[in-house]
């Protein structure tokens, strides 16, 4: 029986078939899998860089580009015949020598560029002053030696990344910005999907690597998990190695911080951490979020993410302010009142179920008696948010145990004025730190960035953090900002601008509407009439993410509001309102539209 792994680009390739050919490709991958009377079988590919490269015709006109190594399959892509046949030929496969996991190269690419590089190479060559040998110990190909030695520029480098595995590229950029060995060595752990260390690598066993691989290759053992693979968004199945690392640890001895600037996927893992925990966790799981609308959207994402019942019921969604009333309301045996007679504030219910949880455990029972806390785990996405009495609430809710808080956060997106260093509260956690921006193309990062300023927020931490070292993986369109000449000429602005969105083919959930006042939301809902595209303000749109964004009205006096006269408010003011303009503009995927009316925010000046 053949072993099945699909590639990353394979669900979005397939959901992108008509639905005919679709239809036919997953019945001839099933009939593959399960090694059946008419199903596909490998063709060899005349003039291969690699000779474990073949194709299985899937259905009419397409075919699947495979890695075959004895009866494993490694089912790369689905493409048309004529791309399909072009791709067998350009590919070549390896592992990587140091860290062991699959890398994928364009071999015929390469063969063309390297004599260009021949050509324009000078007299002094960029790696020069680094010996073979050091290059070979960061997993340098040595196949691949030859071309390193070429590269002049860091140019060259920037233009050979897509040609290379990024196990190859990352090392390379490294050292070509001025890095040390030691700096080049940490972009290639960053690589690595596991703790563990490897052990001796077989650089010719391709199937061990793919195991090593699981951002690369997924396993699949029958029918239904090739279904529940090639239908499930990407972001269920395939995690990037750093977040793969992080969410699947087998064990953590104290509470982890995991800080994050936009787009690096904080969410994601807080909800494969969740996961993680349902199946290998000690007791109930707790995934804490900044509001109600978040907790909504967490709670449909979990259930994609568990597609067992059983364990997906012992993760409960909740916010902090929801996690108390429901202490205090369990204790009293009825939903306190929060307006009229009686009512207390959220403030005053958070310290009554802090007090609830002390006189019903004692601080002495965690370690002898974890059960009789409401949870084992508790995950907390959106940490810079969380106010010092929520956190010694969810401190109190989970026992002093292995596994007890994993928080994700970024103080650089706060939207309160909380302003909350972990460890005074008596939480020491690890610290781990994720730079690169999967979600965002570079260009609306770094505009985020410039808008938000590199300057250090405090929170979370110990100290102080600052916003450097944070990249993207791709290129995209620049944002695109537009001035009127009125507030009517704006909305209307706004409304073509949707309209032509729509008209292009984006869904309607696809796109967002930022204000910051609910007047401005109100007149942008107005304005947009039938066009059913979600209108909210900057801070409501916290935690989601849309391909295309608009915000209107980031015009003077609203972005900023106004702020107070004391020279400290004012600045904590400022720096909390560019937190909120910051968090909006990086909810866009692909394309980030920004317009005022009159002068424009002076936050827009950069």
């Amino acid at each position: 029986m053949p072993r099945l792994a699909i590639g990353p680009e394979i669900p979005r390739e397939l959901s992108a078939l008509a639905q005919p050919v679709r239809r036919d490709a997953m019945v001839a991958l099933r009939r593959f899998l399960l090694h059946v009377a008419g199903g596909p079988h490998p063709e060899r590919v005349r003039g291969a860089r690699d000779a474990r490269v073949a194709t299985l015709r899937l259905a009419d006109g397409h075919r699947g580009v495979v890695v075959r190594q004895r009866d494993v399959y490694w089912l790369r892509t689905v493409l048309p015949d004529p791309e399909a046949w072009s791709c067998a030929r350009r590919l070549r496969y390896g592992v990587n020598p140091v860290i062991g996991v699959v890398e994928e190269w364009d071999a015929e690419a390469l063969e063309r560029v390297e004599p260009a590089l021949r050509r324009s190479a000078g007299g002094t060559r960029l790696f020069d002053p680094i010996c073979d040998g050091d290059l070979l110990a960061l997993g340098i190909d040595v196949r691949a030696l030859r071309l390193v030695r070429l590269i002049t520029t860091e140019a060259d480098v920037e233009a050979l990344e897509p040609l290379l595995p990024p196990t190859q590229h990352a090392p390379l950029a490294a050292l070509a910005r001025g890095g040390s060995l030691h700096e080049a060595w940490r972009e290639l752990d960053g690589c690595r999907a596991f703790d563990e260390p490897p052990g001796p690598i077989d650089t010719d066993d391709l199937h061990a690597a793919m195991r090593r691989s699981p951002d690369q290759a997924v396993f699949v053992a029958d029918k239904l998990e090739l279904e529940r693979v090639v239908t499930a968004p990407e972001w269920c199945t395939f995690l990037h190695p750093p977040q793969h690392r992080l969410a699947r640890a087998t064990r953590y001895e104290q509470p982890v911080l995991v800080i994050g600037g936009a787009g690096t996927g904080k969410t994601l893992l807080a909800l494969h951490r969740a996961a993680h925990l349902a199946v290998h966790g000690k007791g109930p799981v707790l995934l804490v979020t900044f509001s109600q609308s978040l907790g909504e959207d967490l709670t449909a994402r979990l259930d994609a993410l568990i597609p067992d019942e059983a364990v997906r019921k012992r993760v409960e969604v909740d916010n902090a302010e929801r996690l108390a009333l429901r202490i205090v309301a369990h204790e009293e045996g009825r939903r306190p009142a929060l307006v009229g007679p009686g009512a207390r504030s959220l403030a005053q219910l958070t310290e009554e179920a802090l007090r609830l949880l002390s006189r019903t455990t004692g601080d002495l029972l965690d370690d002898v008696d974890p059960g009789r806390k409401p949870y084992r785990h508790i995950v907390v996405d959106e940490a810079q948010d969380i106010s010092t009495a929520q956190w010694r609430l969810l401190r109190a809710a989970v026992p002093h145990a292995h596994d007890d808080l994993f928080v994700v956060g970024d103080p650089h997106q706060r939207v309160t004025e909380t302003r909350v260093a972990l460890g005074a509260l008596g939480i020491p956690a690890a610290q781990h730190t994720l730079r690169v921006s999967y979600r965002l193309p570079q260009e609306v990062l770094s505009f985020g960035m410039r808008l938000r300023g590199g300057g250090p927020v405090d929170g979370l931490v110990k100290g102080l953090s600052r916003l450097y070292g944070l990249r993207a993986t791709r290129n995209g369109e620049r944002p695109l900002i537009r001035a009127y000449d009125s507030a009517e000429a704006e909305l209307a602005g706004l409304a073509a601008t949707v309209r032509a969105w729509l008209e292009e083919g984006v869904p309607a959930g696809e796109i967002a509407v930022g204000v910051r006042t609910p007047e401005l939301m109100r007149a942008a809902r107005r304005a947009l009439g039938e066009l059913e595209v979600r209108v909210a303000t900057f801070p409501s749109l916290k935690g989601l993410e849309f391909e295309r964004v608009a915000l209107v009205g980031v015009a003077e006096g609203v972005v900023p509001e106004p702020t107070p006269d004391d020279p400290a408010a004012r600045a904590r003011a400022l720096q909390r309102e560019r937190g909120m303009l910051y968090v909006a503009c990086t909810r866009a995927r692909s394309l980030l539209y920004i317009s005022h009316s009159g002068r424009g925010s002076p936050f827009l000046s950069f």
